[in-house]
């Protein structure tokens, strides 16, 4: 298979399982490219590419206009805080008037589920979901997963648990659906309240107790408190919060083997996780934003293909 099956990456849930070799094998090929003395190739000499970011970004922002260069694409940035939108501009106006531009491909960040959808049953551009509120982030799962391969050779029968705020996290969701489809175990933990009802029609197991949860995984990625999208208080207090689930180097001390820490960024330092823990051995925090760049431009790659082969 050469091509992915799908026209967008709109979510985990509508891949299949060779489109994740696909991108991963792709991905390989551009980390050897972006570690060379020359990083830039011309592969999207001819494509544009819009990001458009309704909520605030650093780390997935960047990284998609830094995968965006390497491959040569005219990239347009665009931030809702200085555009029409706050004039009462629709998302589809506000979309069809950039793509009036002969934009090709639209990197979507949006507080609302489903935008990325919709906008893909609206428009002709192909759509790169960066977030779409609480529901999926499914480039950052890719560089997870990504990471976790490169580190281990493989990912089935992994067993990695999410800690934190899994009932706000795109990121968790995202997750749980690239690990479980390449054969990892996934289990959360957390306090009850941050847990959806929903985790087990997702075949994942809620662990209450951290360092049990630790001693049974392979990889801990953790989630840090999302306070902006929760409008009531789940936990007494984040110090509260950070005594019973937060890791520090005398937790990971104390299990009985040496595990693998990750975090989609940015950390809550002293809350989810100690200084000493993430920039200690046990982390390959560094190298998921490294690979981000590389699975990024291995995504739009692929897509641009698309967009020529229809040319």
């Amino acid at each position: 298979m050469s091509n992915l099956s799908v026209d967008n990456l709109l979510g985990i849930k509508y891949l299949k399982l060779q489109d994740i070799e696909l991108i991963f094998q792709m991905a390989s090929n551009f980390k050897k490219i972006i570690n060379k003395r020359i990083k830039k190739v011309p592969s999207l000499r001819d494509i544009t590419i819009a990001n458009l970011f309704f909520e605030n970004s650093t780390r997935t922002k960047l990284s998609f206009e830094l995968a965006e260069k390497r491959l040569s694409a005219d990239v347009i940035n665009f931030s809702s805080s200085v555009s029409s939108v706050n004039k009462g501009e629709t998302l589809l106006d506000t979309v069809k008037n950039v793509l009036a531009m002969k934009v090709d491909i639209i990197v979507l960040r949006h507080p609302n589920p489903g935008a990325s959808v919709f906008l893909s049953r609206n428009i002709n551009a192909k759509i790169v979901n960066a977030g779409d509120g609480t529901h999926e982030h499914p480039t950052q799962a890719l560089l997870d997963a990504f990471s976790i391969k490169e580190k281990y050779g493989e990912i089935k029968g992994k067993r990695v648990l999410i800690v934190g705020d899994v009932l706000h996290s795109r990121v968790a969701l995202s997750n749980i659906f690239c690990l479980k489809m390449l054969g990892a175990e996934v289990n959360v933990c957390g306090p009850s309240s941050l847990m959806p009802k929903y985790l087990d029609t997702l075949g994942v197991s809620h662990f209450s107790n951290l360092k049990e949860a630790l001693e049974w995984s392979d990889i801990a990625n953790v989630l840090r408190i999302q306070l902006e999208r929760q409008e009531v208080n789940y936990f007494p207090s984040l110090r509260e919060y950070s005594m019973i689930y937060g890791i520090d180097k005398t937790l990971l001390d104390s299990l009985n083997k040496e595990i693998t820490i990750m975090h989609p960024g940015p950390i809550n330092r002293g809350v989810e996780l100690s200084a000493d823990v993430a920039d200690s051995k046990h982390s390959i925090i560094l190298n998921q934003v490294e690979n981000g760049v590389a699975i990024r431009m291995a995504i739009l790659y692929l897509l641009a293909g698309k967009i020529k082969n229809n040319k």
